[in-house]
C-alpha cells in the first residue's frame, strides 16, 4: 500500500491523476453539453426537462455523479498542488522571462483559470444541481414548479436565473476560461496517459482545438440566448 501511495504522490503519479480525471471530465462535458442543447430544439422546455429528469433519477447517473464529484475534487486538489510545487521550485523569478517562447500563456495560467471555473461551479451547482437533486424547485413568480409533462421545470428556472446580467457575465467568462483550460488540458491529458503516436497525435491536437472552441461556445450561448431572447 505504501508503494502505491508513493507512486501516486510522485510527480509522475500526480500528473497521471490529472490525466485520468481530466479525461473523465472531458467525457462529462460532452454529455452535459449535448443535454443542454435540448434548450435550442424545444421552446416548451419539456425536452430539456425530460433530460434533466433522467439525469436526476437514473441510478447509474446518480452513481456516476459521486465519481464525478470525487474526480473533480481530486482534479482541483492535484492541479493546485502542481501549481504550488511549480512556483516553489522557482522561488526567484528571472530578471526577464519570455514565457511565450516555451509555452502559451494559458498553459502557465491554469491555476488562475481553474480558480475562475471553481467560482463558476459553486454558483452553477447552487443554482441548478442542488435544487434538482435535493431541495426541489419551489414555485416562482406565481408559476408552477412543474412543466406540462409533470417534471420539475428547470427550463423555467434558467429563465429566472439568466435575467440577472452578472450571472450571464460569470457564465461567459467561465466558458472563456474553460476554453483556454481545454486548449492546454485536452492534448495534455492524452500525452500524460502516454497516448502519443506520430500519426494520431496531430489529429488529437486538432480535435482538442475544435472541442475547446465548440463545447464552451455552446455552453455560453445558452445564457446569452436566454438573456437576449434569441429564439427562445
Amino acid at each position: 500500500m505504501g508503494s502505491i501511495a508513493n507512486a501516486f504522490s510522485s510527480s509522475i503519479g500526480k500528473k497521471l491523476i490529472m490525466g485520468l480525471t481530466g479525461l473523465f471530465l472531458i467525457s462529462f462535458l460532452l454529455v452535459h453539453c449535448f443535454l443542454n442543447c435540448f434548450v435550442f430544439f424545444d421552446k416548451t422546455g419539456v425536452l430539456f426537462n425530460e433530460g434533466a429528469h433522467f439525469m436526476a433519477t437514473n441510478w447509474i447517473i446518480r452513481a456516476m455523479e459521486v465519481v464525478l464529484m470525487l474526480g473533480l475534487l481530486l482534479h482541483i486538489i492535484q492541479g493546485a498542488r502542481l501549481t504550488f510545487e511549480n512556483q516553489a521550485a522557482r522561488p526567484v523569478k528571472y530578471a526577464y522571462n519570455d514565457g511565450n517562447a516555451n509555452s502559451k500563456w494559458y498553459s502557465r495560467s491554469m491555476g488562475l483559470l481553474g480558480t475562475l471555473l471553481l467560482i463558476f461551479l459553486i454558483v452553477h451547482l447552487t443554482d441548478f444541481w442542488w435544487v434538482s437533486r435535493f431541495s426541489g424547485i419551489e414555485e416562482f413568480n406565481g408559476g408552477t414548479p412543474l412543466d406540462a409533462a409533470g417534471h420539475e421545470d428547470l427550463y423555467a428556472v434558467m429563465f429566472v436565473k439568466f435575467r440577472e446580467p452578472w450571472r450571464v457575465i460569470l457564465y461567459v467568462l467561465a466558458m472563456i476560461s474553460l476554453a483556454y483550460h481545454l486548449l492546454h488540458g485536452f492534448a495534455s491529458t492524452f500525452q500524460t496517459m502516454g497516448w502519443n503516436h506520430k500519426k494520431y497525435t496531430p489529429i488529437i491536437k486538432s480535435l482538442g482545438v475544435a472541442f475547446s472552441i465548440i463545447i464552451p461556445l455552446l455552453f455560453a450561448l445558452m445564457p446569452i440566448a436566454i438573456y437576449f431572447g434569441w429564439g427562445l
